[in-house]
């Protein structure tokens, strides 16, 4: 059974420190690689859609998260808080407060919205020892979040518009859904006391459902604190589930801060704040695809997209120039050289490389590399430049395909 822990490991993508902590994983080159390519993927998509990013800092006063609601309902998951002169700092357990500050730093007309803010930043969650799990469950979190600031007959063609995101970006990673879930308050002091507030949101996340044609079972007791949610969940290999991404309606916080548009009719009015998150907490959806994977990436993804093999010490220079084009056209490419064994060991050491070029003397006599494929097959010869060029083509295309037909 595939378990990210043990292949995480194994790829040399991450691995941990007693020194550092449990609950606090670090990244090595080739994980790197493909946590930065996730992110880059992530800003590309929602610039396309309209959002604009910010940044804002991790730490906040204790203030701002009694303002939002998250030390009455949520303190047993923060961080204590650090004393810093006459005043308490805590390490933020959610990005959305900042970004109501953000908001409300400036005047707002009904023109400019929605006004879509997208931040990939981190986030602190004090888990105990025993809930904690390799990437997919971990106390420093890089969460890929944003928050739209809308009028209220804005809110469910923004939050279907974010649905339709994630659906996208699984499609391209190579992720499928298990299910839908329309997360609903359960009894208890956990949940804000609103029932208005409640019910209004949870009929307008009834209608982005319905409307989208999306199958979906409500869960109560799996609520946000402020508000009720769509949960896209996901499954690992042993069957166990989990949440990756949401999308959530919140009209507790604009009211907690006060937030305010001027409308048509020169009045003030309260937006609605739309929270989703495509793909969840960056660890947590490599953790998926690399079990989903097993390590084989999609070719976009992939730390190591070309392995350039040449049969012998004479073939180098040829392989070495191969790599040289690859690199400069943006691919991710490495050469595999007879000193790293004979040619049957260095092919099955680049056993999820997704493309081999493979340089014999009758290819470099003729300017020609081998090619193949992660899957087993063989294209044959083809020059360098048209390889690379071809690879270039899959790795904007996105997806999970190998080869495409010329």
């Amino acid at each position: 059974m595939r378990d990210h822990r043990r292949l995480g490991r194994e790829l040399e993508l991450f691995d941990t420190d007693p020194l550092m902590g449990a609950g606090l994983p670090y990244w090595l080159p080739d994980g790197a690689v493909v946590r930065h390519t996730l992110e880059e993927y992530v800003r590309d998509a929602e610039r396309a859609a309209g959002y604009r990013h910010v940044y804002s800092p991790v730490l906040g006063k204790r203030e701002l998260y009694e303002t939002s609601g998250h030390w009455d309902h949520y303190s047993d998951d923060m961080f204590p808080p650090m004393e810093l002169g006459a005043e308490q700092v805590v390490l933020r357990p959610s990005l959305c407060p900042h970004h109501a500050l953000i908001y409300r730093s400036r005047s707002h007309s009904y023109r400019e919205l929605p006004l879509r803010l997208a931040e990939l930043g981190g986030m602190y969650r004090s888990e105990l020892s025993g809930v904690l799990g390799g990437l997919t469950r971990v106390r420093s979190i890089q969460l890929n979040d944003a928050h739209i600031f809308c009028t209220l007959d804005q809110a469910v063609d923004e939050a279907r518009a974010a649905l339709e995101l994630i659906g996208r970006a699984y499609a391209d990673l190579g992720i499928r859904a298990s299910r839908h879930r329309l997360s609903l308050p359960g009894e208890g002091g956990k949940y804000v006391a609103d029932p208005a507030l409640w019910s209004r949101a949870t009929a307008l996340l009834r209608e982005v459902l319905d409307g989208s044609g999306i199958a979906y079972e409500e869960a109560e007791g799996e609520a946000a604190f402020y508000g009720p949610k769509i949960d896209v969940q996901i499954e690992d290999r042993a069957g166990r589930e989990a949440t990756l991404s949401t999308v959530q309606i919140d009209f507790h916080q604009p009211e907690r801060f006060d937030l305010h548009y001027i409308g048509a009719d020169g009045a003030k009015h309260r937006p609605v704040m739309v929270h989703r998150s495509v793909i969840g907490s960056v660890e947590r959806a490599v953790a998926h695809l690399i079990e989903e994977h097993g390590g084989a990436f999609p070719v976009w993804l992939a730390p190591e997209q070309l392995a350039v093999l040449p049969v012998a010490q004479a073939q180098v220079e040829r392989a070495e120039e191969v790599v040289r084009r690859a690199v400069e056209h943006g691919l991710r490419a490495r050469l595999h050289g007879p000193e790293d064994g004979t040619l049957g060991a260095r092919v099955r050491a680049a056993r999820l490389v997704p493309y081999q070029a493979v340089i014999g003397e009758r290819e470099a006599d003729g300017d020609l590399v081998a090619v193949r494929l992660r899957d087993g097959r063989r294209i044959g010869a083809l020059s360098g430049a048209e390889l690379v060029r071809r690879i270039g083509e899959r790795v904007r295309a996105r997806g999970t395909g190998l080869w495409e037909s010329a």
